[in-house]
């Protein structure tokens, strides 16, 4: 990994470390880490193989992104201030979700990067997926799929009307909450 795939990876943890302590949503706050993802694929992604299992792999992997990028977002408290602004506060489940996510496709890297090159070679050969490309692609679109569902659900929690009860300082439809 190069210092800029560490700054990468460090810039998307630090985003939902600043939603520990609440942070205002926008728009721009919203699509920030999409941002970051989309430039990652574009620098990374260049195909997306289809022989042997290479589409099987990338599909799984895509929707672990989705499964946690949803639970993230789902796990993230959605509240409104006295004046209607949207604030979101993740908890400790959220944040752990994002960073192990983040820190599972860190560790494939340095894995592939520092003598497990043959054992996922090995793998690949097993299941018949053909090149080092569609691992590339898995995690990347992993990646995407993460951010892009999590951005998601906090847009439609923030900015969707759930219910004529929601009103300011309530909280917006979180995980086991109920609206009274």
């Amino acid at each position: 990994m190069t210092l800029s795939d560490y700054a990468l990876d460090l810039a998307l943890m630090g985003i939902v470390f600043l939603q520990l302590r609440g942070r205002r949503l926008t728009v721009r706050s919203l699509l920030l880490p999409v941002g970051i993802t989309v430039w990652a694929a574009r620098t990374y992604l260049h195909s997306v193989p289809t022989a042997g299992n290479d589409l099987v792999l990338i599909a799984a992997c895509t929707a672990v992104g989705v499964t946690v990028g949803a639970a993230a977002g789902l796990l993230t408290k959605v509240t409104r201030g006295a004046d209607g602004t949207a604030f979101a506060r993740a908890g400790l489940a959220a944040a752990a979700l994002w960073v192990l996510g983040i820190g599972l496709r860190m560790g494939f890297q340095e894995f592939a990067a520092h003598g497990g090159a043959g054992t996922i070679g090995r793998f690949s050969a097993a299941h018949h997926i053909t090149s080092m490309q569609a691992w590339v692609a898995a995690l990347i679109l992993m990646a995407l799929a993460e951010a892009l569902t999590r951005t998601a659900v906090l847009a439609g929690r923030a900015f969707l009307p759930l219910s004529p009860r929601v009103g300011a300082g309530r909280a917006i439809m979180g995980v086991g909450e109920q609206l009274a």
